[in-house]
Protein backbone atom coordinates (compact mmCIF):
# COMPACT_ATOMS: atom_id res chain seq x y z
CA UNK A 1 0.00 0.00 0.00
CA UNK A 2 1.40 3.37 -0.85
CA UNK A 3 2.59 6.45 1.61
CA UNK A 4 -0.80 8.57 1.23
CA UNK A 5 0.50 11.93 -0.05
CA UNK A 6 -3.06 13.83 0.04
CA UNK A 7 -1.86 15.81 3.30
CA UNK A 8 1.70 16.47 2.26
CA UNK A 9 2.44 20.19 1.77
CA UNK A 10 2.76 22.00 -0.75
CA UNK A 11 5.76 23.77 -2.30
CA UNK A 12 4.58 27.17 -1.74
CA UNK A 13 3.43 25.93 1.59
CA UNK A 14 7.25 24.47 2.45
CA UNK A 15 8.87 27.90 0.87
CA UNK A 16 6.67 30.26 2.77
CA UNK A 17 7.54 28.60 6.17
CA UNK A 18 10.96 29.44 5.14
CA UNK A 19 11.08 32.58 4.16
CA UNK A 20 9.09 33.35 7.35
CA UNK A 21 5.99 35.25 8.51
CA UNK A 22 3.76 36.36 5.88
CA UNK A 23 6.04 34.17 3.47
CA UNK A 24 3.05 31.99 1.38
CA UNK A 25 2.50 34.99 -1.19
CA UNK A 26 6.14 35.74 -1.75
CA UNK A 27 6.60 32.03 -2.02
CA UNK A 28 4.06 31.27 -4.67
CA UNK A 29 5.39 34.48 -6.49
CA UNK A 30 9.02 32.93 -6.48
CA UNK A 31 7.48 30.23 -7.81
CA UNK A 32 5.52 31.64 -10.81
CA UNK A 33 8.33 33.47 -11.52
CA UNK A 34 11.18 30.84 -11.79
CA UNK A 35 8.99 28.40 -12.58
CA UNK A 36 9.67 25.33 -9.95
CA UNK A 37 11.95 25.18 -6.67
CA UNK A 38 14.88 24.04 -8.62
CA UNK A 39 14.33 26.90 -10.94
CA UNK A 40 14.26 29.33 -7.97
CA UNK A 41 17.64 27.93 -5.99
CA UNK A 42 19.30 28.49 -9.18
CA UNK A 43 18.41 31.86 -9.32
CA UNK A 44 21.14 34.62 -9.32
CA UNK A 45 21.09 36.73 -6.05
CA UNK A 46 20.14 40.22 -7.54
CA UNK A 47 17.14 37.97 -9.35
CA UNK A 48 15.39 37.16 -6.01
CA UNK A 49 16.35 40.40 -4.35
CA UNK A 50 14.31 41.97 -7.02
CA UNK A 51 11.62 39.33 -5.96
CA UNK A 52 8.85 41.18 -3.34
CA UNK A 53 8.73 40.02 -0.11
CA UNK A 54 12.41 38.69 -0.38
CA UNK A 55 15.41 40.88 1.62
CA UNK A 56 18.73 39.77 2.66
CA UNK A 57 17.73 37.55 5.54
CA UNK A 58 15.45 35.86 3.28
CA UNK A 59 17.74 35.06 0.46
CA UNK A 60 20.33 33.78 3.02
CA UNK A 61 17.83 31.01 4.19
CA UNK A 62 17.44 30.32 0.50
CA UNK A 63 21.23 30.09 -0.53
CA UNK A 64 21.00 27.60 2.35
CA UNK A 65 18.94 25.20 1.36
CA UNK A 66 20.55 23.59 -1.74
CA UNK A 67 23.53 23.39 0.20
CA UNK A 68 21.75 21.55 3.48
CA UNK A 69 20.11 18.86 0.75
CA UNK A 70 23.82 18.33 -0.91
CA UNK A 71 24.96 17.59 2.39
CA UNK A 72 21.98 15.27 3.29
CA UNK A 73 22.61 13.77 0.55
CA UNK A 74 26.50 13.34 0.64
CA UNK A 75 26.05 11.28 3.94
CA UNK A 76 24.48 8.58 2.38
CA UNK A 77 27.48 6.92 1.93
CA UNK A 78 29.92 8.40 4.77
CA UNK A 79 33.37 6.66 4.42
CA UNK A 80 33.45 3.01 6.00
CA UNK A 81 29.98 2.28 5.29
CA UNK A 82 29.26 -0.31 2.96
CA UNK A 83 26.90 0.63 -0.47
CA UNK A 84 23.61 -1.32 0.12
CA UNK A 85 21.93 -0.75 -3.30
CA UNK A 86 22.60 0.77 -6.76
CA UNK A 87 19.94 3.62 -5.92
CA UNK A 88 22.01 4.48 -3.07
CA UNK A 89 24.87 5.12 -5.01
CA UNK A 90 23.14 6.52 -7.63
CA UNK A 91 21.21 8.93 -5.04
CA UNK A 92 24.72 10.18 -3.63
CA UNK A 93 26.09 10.95 -7.04
CA UNK A 94 23.34 12.48 -8.12
CA UNK A 95 23.24 14.80 -5.14
CA UNK A 96 26.85 15.99 -6.17
CA UNK A 97 27.23 16.37 -9.49
CA UNK A 98 23.28 17.10 -10.65
CA UNK A 99 23.65 20.62 -10.56
CA UNK A 100 26.81 21.73 -11.75
CA UNK A 101 27.44 23.67 -14.83
CA UNK A 102 30.69 22.10 -16.39
CA UNK A 103 31.98 18.65 -16.44
CA UNK A 104 33.21 16.84 -13.80
CA UNK A 105 34.57 13.53 -13.59
CA UNK A 106 34.88 11.48 -9.96
CA UNK A 107 35.82 8.61 -8.37
CA UNK A 108 34.09 6.26 -5.48
CA UNK A 109 36.95 4.13 -4.47
CA UNK A 110 35.74 1.05 -2.22
CA UNK A 111 37.60 -1.75 -0.07
CA UNK A 112 37.20 -5.73 -1.07
CA UNK A 113 33.62 -5.13 0.67
CA UNK A 114 32.36 -2.41 -0.84
CA UNK A 115 33.11 0.00 1.80
CA UNK A 116 33.48 3.71 0.59
CA UNK A 117 37.29 4.11 1.37
CA UNK A 118 36.65 7.72 -0.49
CA UNK A 119 35.14 10.01 -2.91
CA UNK A 120 37.12 12.31 -5.25
CA UNK A 121 36.46 14.76 -8.40
CA UNK A 122 39.88 13.91 -10.33
CA UNK A 123 39.20 16.07 -13.26
CA UNK A 124 37.70 19.18 -14.27
CA UNK A 125 36.63 20.02 -17.78
CA UNK A 126 34.57 22.31 -19.70
CA UNK A 127 30.64 21.97 -20.66
CA UNK A 128 31.96 20.61 -24.17
CA UNK A 129 33.89 17.68 -21.92
CA UNK A 130 37.09 16.50 -19.96
CA UNK A 131 40.18 15.15 -20.32
CA UNK A 132 40.87 12.28 -18.07
CA UNK A 133 43.61 10.42 -17.53
CA UNK A 134 43.38 6.82 -16.87
CA UNK A 135 47.34 6.52 -14.92
CA UNK A 136 45.68 9.37 -12.38
CA UNK A 137 42.71 6.95 -11.29
CA UNK A 138 45.09 4.07 -11.12
CA UNK A 139 47.45 6.38 -9.34
CA UNK A 140 45.03 7.54 -6.94
CA UNK A 141 43.27 3.84 -6.49
CA UNK A 142 46.80 2.63 -5.58
CA UNK A 143 47.61 5.17 -3.03
CA UNK A 144 44.24 4.44 -0.68
CA UNK A 145 44.20 0.80 -1.78
CA UNK A 146 41.10 0.17 -3.33
CA UNK A 147 39.24 -2.82 -4.56
CA UNK A 148 37.00 -1.25 -6.87
CA UNK A 149 36.25 1.64 -8.54
CA UNK A 150 33.12 3.12 -9.39
CA UNK A 151 33.23 6.27 -11.82
CA UNK A 152 30.87 8.98 -12.57
CA UNK A 153 30.25 12.04 -14.56
CA UNK A 154 28.06 14.58 -15.26
CA UNK A 155 26.45 15.38 -18.69
CA UNK A 156 25.73 19.72 -18.00
CA UNK A 157 23.24 19.35 -20.89
CA UNK A 158 21.28 17.58 -18.34
CA UNK A 159 21.33 14.40 -20.78
CA UNK A 160 22.25 11.16 -19.28
CA UNK A 161 23.03 9.10 -22.49
CA UNK A 162 26.33 8.21 -22.82
CA UNK A 163 28.46 9.11 -25.69
CA UNK A 164 31.21 7.33 -27.85
CA UNK A 165 33.91 9.32 -26.19
CA UNK A 166 32.29 7.78 -22.38
CA UNK A 167 32.23 4.35 -24.11
CA UNK A 168 35.79 4.62 -25.09
CA UNK A 169 37.20 6.24 -21.55
CA UNK A 170 35.39 3.56 -20.14
CA UNK A 171 36.96 0.82 -21.43
CA UNK A 172 40.35 2.49 -21.08
CA UNK A 173 40.07 2.59 -17.34
CA UNK A 174 39.22 -0.75 -17.23
CA UNK A 175 41.65 -2.18 -18.62
CA UNK A 176 44.67 0.26 -16.85
CA UNK A 177 42.61 -1.37 -13.48
CA UNK A 178 42.57 -4.66 -14.35
CA UNK A 179 46.43 -4.46 -15.12
CA UNK A 180 46.62 -3.74 -11.17
CA UNK A 181 44.07 -6.12 -10.13
CA UNK A 182 40.92 -3.30 -8.85
CA UNK A 183 37.34 -3.86 -10.44
CA UNK A 184 35.67 -1.18 -12.64
CA UNK A 185 32.10 -2.00 -10.83
CA UNK A 186 30.32 0.41 -12.74
CA UNK A 187 30.16 4.32 -14.57
CA UNK A 188 27.25 6.49 -14.11
CA UNK A 189 26.48 9.40 -16.61
CA UNK A 190 24.52 12.41 -14.29
CA UNK A 191 21.94 14.08 -16.22
CA UNK A 192 19.48 16.73 -14.77
CA UNK A 193 16.83 13.98 -14.79
CA UNK A 194 18.57 10.64 -13.31
CA UNK A 195 21.53 8.77 -13.93
CA UNK A 196 22.39 6.17 -16.92
CA UNK A 197 24.35 3.02 -15.55
CA UNK A 198 27.14 1.66 -17.99
CA UNK A 199 27.11 -1.88 -16.33
CA UNK A 200 23.37 -1.75 -16.49
CA UNK A 201 23.61 -1.63 -20.26
CA UNK A 202 26.13 -4.52 -20.84
CA UNK A 203 29.14 -1.95 -21.48
CA UNK A 204 31.59 -2.59 -19.13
Amino acid sequence: MGKDTSDAPSDSDLLGRIIGPGGHEAAEGLLRRFGSLRGLLRAERAELLACRGIGRVHLARLEALPEIAQRYFSQSLPSGVAIRSPADTEMFLMSRLRHLDHERFCCLFLDNRHRVLRFEELFRGTIDGTSVYPREVVKEALSINAAAVILAHNHPSGVAEPSQADERITRRLKAALELVDIRLLDHLIIGDGGATSLASRGML
